[in-house]
């Protein structure tokens, strides 16, 4: 710990920098965890009687089945004895879940680290910086002013930034695509979160890490955008 604190005060840019990328990007790997198991929740197969997967079982191997059962059973004797047996152990086979691997997109992650470090990082490091010296000091009045203001200029830029940089990394035929539906949602989302950790950093946090601060408290926030993006625009309106 008192080395990570000496590290931080001999090398603040490159210490605050490199902290709120690694973060940036981890936001990104945890939010594709969560909808890769989100996915495989969906993913069912049926089992037989006796605990094998019948979820790609031709009709032709039931209707063999079928055949054979006829043969002890005289009940089923034609074709549509042999649909009702089909009928019969497709609703009677238990479900259960069946675990997928989920793929990580790594070059997602390298675009919303790129993004992370070409611009919130920097921009970051550099603003909280700025404020503390036109505003120095932790009193209710000054870190007020500074919240007030991070929510004024800092918020939407940031949030334009994400959306803007990684539509135009991914080479989207609309850039602004993403920032014109989702821009006013998250900036909405974000005055109530980030007027909150702000406050914190403002008062608790020493000014030498207040950029990787932000860094940890972006984990959250950024792993709601990287969800948010993902979504489909028509569901947002």
């Amino acid at each position: 710990m008192n080395r990570a604190w000496v590290l931080f005060k001999s090398h603040p840019y490159i210490s605050n920098v490199v902290g709120y990328t690694t973060l940036f990007a981890t936001a990104d790997l945890i939010q594709q965890s969560m909808m890769g198991k989100a996915q495989d929740k969906g993913t069912v197969h049926k089992l037989d009687r006796v605990g094998q997967d019948t979820s790609n079982t031709s009709v032709e191997e039931f209707t063999v089945a079928g055949e054979a059962k006829t043969d002890d059973d005289s009940k089923i004797r034609d074709s549509e004895g042999n649909k009702k047996a089909l009928e019969i152990n497709k609703t009677s086979a238990p479900v259960q879940h069946a675990p997928q691997f989920h793929s990580i997109n790594w070059a997602q992650t390298a675009r919303v680290a790129l993004v992370g470090f070409c611009f919130h990082a920097n921009f970051n490091y550099h603003w909280l910086r700025g404020l503390e010296r036109m505003f120095p000091g932790g009193g209710i009045r000054r870190v007020s002013l500074k919240v007030f203001l991070d929510q004024l200029f800092a918020a939407p830029m940031t949030i334009s930034a994400f959306y803007i940089g990684l539509s135009t990394l991914e080479g989207a035929e609309d850039p602004l695509g993403d920032w014109r539906s989702k821009f006013w949602t998250s900036y909405k989302t974000g005055v109530v979160y980030w007027s909150t950790m702000q406050a914190v950093n403002f008062s608790l946090i020493p000014p030498v890490v207040r950029t990787v601060f932000v860094g940890g408290v972006a984990l959250v926030w950024t792993v709601f955008l990287c969800h948010f993006k993902q979504q489909k625009s028509d569901f947002l309106t």
